[in-house]
């Protein structure tokens, strides 16, 4: 990154600020550098001041200059032809329906221009499963692209564009039950893409703070940092882990379009839409069609998602939370995977019935075995062993178990560990493929173990699950011996070899995330007036 002699303010992603700074600082070691975040850009700005020798500027590098208010979030416009960006077409739809909330767009269907497909094209996963009609992302796009998306552009505006029945397809899950996948065709990916992009310049301005799956710039660990954080700072006594019943199979169509129609009023998007909804899911050779579900796995699948929990739970677990609980409550949700804390007993079991009469309105109910209230926080542990109770119960969320731990100074903190099954899946993948491929050389063997271990660290190399992920390679590490003794009787492979091959293709775990207080901090700053940068509400479950 280049950095300038007299003056920097240049927007840097979050992620990587500290090595801006480093390297700032060695470049210029006698600079004052300061970081503050600019919340109208989410970016965070670095400004250094120039020595006294470099001459008064007009203005002083660190003081925030007069600027226009949406510059800071528009993007720049392509330098040449071939670097198509077409995001800034959406600025002012993005820039009304953040100013109008009841406002109804009835033009949007032209904002799905072929630029906008050629974009959604490339965005799409090279290496997906084709669909009913078998075309692959290569084999689409391999020749005359271009034609093909003008071709799919005019069939859409004319209204002669029909969807392709997505392709049944089941993936195991870790407690041994299947997950039933749609799998679209390649021209249904890429309309759904671009018309994704369109709906969701919308809906972004509208949904909460705590809704973090499947949206731009928020994943599963900010999810988590903002659960740990909210249970740490609020007072969260009790924890309800909500569970849905089959949400993705279940959604009722019919309300989905209604709450669809509160913001878009263009007949032909909902057309597009019901067209996706009601084409239906082949299976064995069979078309099945059904007024609920929205095909989990399909690209639009997990927007609609999103917007049909919106109007369900969102809007109105916010107003229950401020108008009817007599505590604290934290509210985290990602995607279909809910989690509330509460401060008392009581608001926990009437949000509970409350939420089982909410849901069945919507065609939704929740799982009664996977539901359930446990207590859980910094006095769990004491008022547990006062009833001679035992330790406090932990739940499950995101592919972590979340345990009542203490520091080593005694203080209460939330240990995150890796979830039994899904380690238990890893390691059973890992050696049926070993097994099957134990007669190839070991350096192929040991890339592909690099390659594994290097992806399962890169989620799971959190704080406080060092541990569990070191217990993890040893298993690895001695499935990859079986394996090595299953080639020959005559195997030779002794622990001193092992334990080098082990160390030349078996990486150990490192920490690859920060502690959910740093993170969260850099995402959702406080306010710093002397900054210029307005004040930040730090809600229960994420910021505002």
């Amino acid at each position: 990154m280049t950095i300038k002699l007299q003056e920097i303010i240049a927007p840097i992603s979050p992620a990587t600020y500290s090595d801006v700074v480093n390297n700032g600082a060695q470049i210029m070691p006698q600079k004052r550098i300061q970081i503050y975040d600019d919340k109208e850009s989410d970016s965070v700005i670095v400004a250094m001041k120039p020595t006294n020798k470099a001459g008064q500027p007009a203005a002083e590098p660190v003081e925030r200059r007069t600027e226009a208010k949406e510059n800071a979030r528009q993007q720049s416009m392509p330098r040449v032809q071939n670097r198509t960006s077409v995001s800034p077409a959406l600025d002012r739809v993005r820039k009304v329906a953040k100013e109008k909330k009841e406002e109804r767009f009835t033009s949007l269907l032209h904002y799905v221009n072929p630029e906008r497909l050629k974009a959604a094209y490339f965005a799409l996963k090279r290496n997906a499963a084709p669909g009913a009609d078998g075309v692959t992302w290569k084999g689409y796009g391999e020749k005359d692209l271009d034609l093909k998306l003008a071709d799919l552009h005019d069939r859409i505006h004319r209204g002669a564009y029909r969807a392709q029945p997505s392709r049944r397809q089941y993936i195991p899950k870790a407690d041994g039950t299947k997950r039933p996948l749609a799998i679209t065709a390649l021209e249904d990916k890429i309309v759904q893409r671009a018309v994704a992009d369109v709906i969701e310049a919308i809906y972004e301005q509208d949904f909460m703070g705590f809704s973090y799956g499947f949206r731009p710039g928020r994943g599963a660990h900010d999810a988590m940092d903002a659960l740990i954080m909210g249970i740490e700072r609020y007072q969260v006594n009790w924890v309800l882990d909500v569970d849905i019943r089959r949400f993705f199979d279940t959604v009722s169509q019919e309300w989905l379009i209604r709450f669809l129609e509160h913001r878009i009023a263009d007949r032909r998007i909902i057309r597009l839409i019901q067209k996706w909804l009601k084409v239906g899911v082949l299976e064995d050779g069979k078309i099945i069609t059904s007024g609920n579900g929205t095909g989990q796995g399909s690209v639009i699948s997990p927007l609609l998602a999103n917007i049909y929990l919106h109007y369900v739970i969102d809007q109105w677990a916010e107003h229950w939370r401020r108008h009817e609980a007599k505590g604290d409550v934290i509210v985290v949700r990602y995607a279909d995977d809910m989690v509330l804390g509460f401060e008392h007993e009581a608001d926990a079991k009437r949000f509970w019935d409350a939420m089982q009469e909410r849901l069945q309105k919507f065609a939704l109910s929740l799982h009664p075995d996977k539901t359930r209230l446990i207590e859980f926080g910094r006095h769990a542990v004491t008022r547990r062993k006062r009833k001679g109770l035992g330790k406090p119960e932990a739940f499950e969320f995101l592919g972590f178990t979340f345990i009542c731990g203490k520091t080593k100074d005694g203080k209460f903190q939330i240990n995150r560990k890796s979830r039994k099954d899904r380690r238990q899946a890893k390691l059973k993948m890992i050696k049926e493929v070993l097994r099957r491929n134990r007669h190839k050389p070991i350096p192929v063997l040991g890339k592909w173990l690099t390659r594994v271990m290097n992806g399962y660290y890169a989620y799971h190399a959190v704080p406080t699950n060092m541990q569990t992920l070191s217990s993890f390679r040893n298993r690895v590490t001695d499935l990859l011996r079986r394996t090595l003794l299953m080639r020959s009787q005559r195997d030779r492979t002794t622990w001193e070899k092992m334990g080098k091959i082990a160390e030349a293709y078996i990486p150990h775990p490192r920490h690859l995330h920060p502690w959910p207080n740093q993170r969260f901090a850099v995402r959702h700053p406080r306010w710093e007036p002397y900054a210029g940068i307005p004040p930040v509400r730090i809600c229960a479950g994420g910021a505002q």
